[in-house]
């Protein structure tokens, strides 16, 4: 089960004026669940992308990142589930192209204006002809409303959909922020998440997208990790529908793109830890906080192998305040002039350890107490300057290597 985490509510998912989403049950891996949808944009709309840092990146972001870079104007997106058409070299990235052609053809634009994302196994050739099959469904199916619809479509090993809306005034206006996203595994976005989606109708310059997607990302989606694992697929669109009354954002740094910016990131940032509380098997959301590193790099690298250790995650898990482990990670994470003496560890308000040990008023119970919760927060004082950062990581369970175990079943 989720922690603390419950399936969104339709009603509460807001329409953004310029997206229609439709979803069918194309059969790409298994047949009876939805697993084709479809997001069709006005041609108002403006659209960037950040995308997977892994090398071995799959065939439709490949075909995202050339389409965004031609710059015709996004119209729609794919997405299709069971099948990441990754590892699949060249027939993989025919297939991508192919179904960006079918789609356009469908809608009358061209296949440089649509964008093909894909999540599921891994080497293993898309099944094209029941992805192109099922675009006259998903179209026909397309509406305003219907985003509670396509964030569960685009599910895999995720055990509820993901998706919130928010409410602001920019440019002397109310505008409407909604997303969605799906992952539970595979999770170390070196960018965004598995795949993420954050829709607006405020209207901005379309020139100051890309550079707010990537912070985004960098806010968000780059703070989480589930296993250390960075996806072949990650992909994080941010759509602009620029539909909205008001004036137009035309620089991020105004008040007007402040508010903005921060909406946004509410919405991303919740997306985010959403994943998070559906890691794979997980039944503790941890907030892991560095503070007092000479920048924020240093204490993310730090927050990361907390975050990332097996050791410390299974400590969570069984509820072990085994909190050494902690510290031991800390210490490997790679600042070689770290002091160990000027180290502060916590656990919750529970003062842990302090001067290169364990502090004189930690008890073995208050620690026991804190590890029973279902969220708990780690706050490490490096005690070399003023930076800090936040990782938001689950533990690490039985369940988590069974359904990894069982994944391709």
């Amino acid at each position: 089960m989720p922690v603390n985490l419950n399936a969104p509510e339709p009603a509460s998912l807001l329409p953004v004026a310029g997206v229609r989403l439709g979803v069918t049950e194309a059969g790409v891996r298994k047949a009876g669940r939805k697993d084709l949808t479809v997001l069709l944009l006005d041609e108002t709309c403006s659209v960037a992308g950040v995308f997977t840092q892994n090398r071995f990146c799959a065939a439709p972001v490949q075909v995202c990142r050339e389409h965004l870079a031609h710059g015709a104007g996004i119209r729609a997106i794919v997405i299709n589930t069971g099948n990441a058409n990754a590892g699949t070299g060249a027939p993989g990235l025919a297939a991508a192209r192919q179904t960006c052609t079918a789609l356009a053809a469908q809608l009358g634009v061209r296949a440089e204006q649509v964008l093909p994302l894909s999540t599921g196994v891994i080497m293993e050739q898309l099944p094209l002809e029941r992805v192109v099959a099922g675009l006259p469904a998903a179209i026909a199916d397309a509406r305003p409303a219907h985003w509670a619809r396509a964030a569960e479509a685009i599910m895999t090993t995720d055990t509820v959909p993901k998706a919130c809306s928010v409410r602001a005034r920019v440019g002397g206006a109310e505008i409407t922020v909604t997303g969605m996203a799906k992952g539970a595994g595979m999770i170390r976005p070196n960018m965004a998440t598995m795949l993420g989606f954050v829709a607006t109708d405020a209207c901005i310059d379309a020139a100051l997208l890309p550079a707010l997607a990537r912070e985004l990302a960098e806010g968000s989606f780059n703070r989480v990790t589930v296993d250390g694992d960075t996806s072949t697929n990650d992909s994080f669109l941010l759509i602009a529908t620029q539909q909205a009354a008001g004036t137009p954002v035309t620089a991020l740094d105004s008040a007007d793109g402040q508010a903005l910016r921060a909406a946004l990131l509410a919405v991303a940032r919740q997306l985010a830890q959403a994943i998070v509380r559906d890691g794979e098997g997980a039944t503790k959301f941890i907030t892991v906080r560095v503070e007092g590193g000479r920048d924020a790099a240093e204490c993310r690298q730090v927050a990361y192998a907390i975050a990332h250790s097996p050791l410390v995650k299974t400590a969570f898990f069984a509820s072990d305040p085994n909190l050494g482990r902690i510290l031991a990670a800390v210490g490997y994470a790679g600042v070689e002039d770290l002091d160990q003496t000027r180290i502060d560890l916590f656990l919750d308000e529970v003062h842990v350890a302090t001067g290169g040990g364990r502090h004189p008023a930690y008890r073995e119970e208050d620690g026991q107490r804190v590890m029973q919760q279902a969220e708990i927060s780690v706050r490490v004082g490096l005690g070399r300057g003023d930076a800090a950062d936040t990782v938001w990581t689950c533990d690490l369970s039985h369940e988590y290597v069974r359904i990894n175990a069982d994944y391709r079943s």
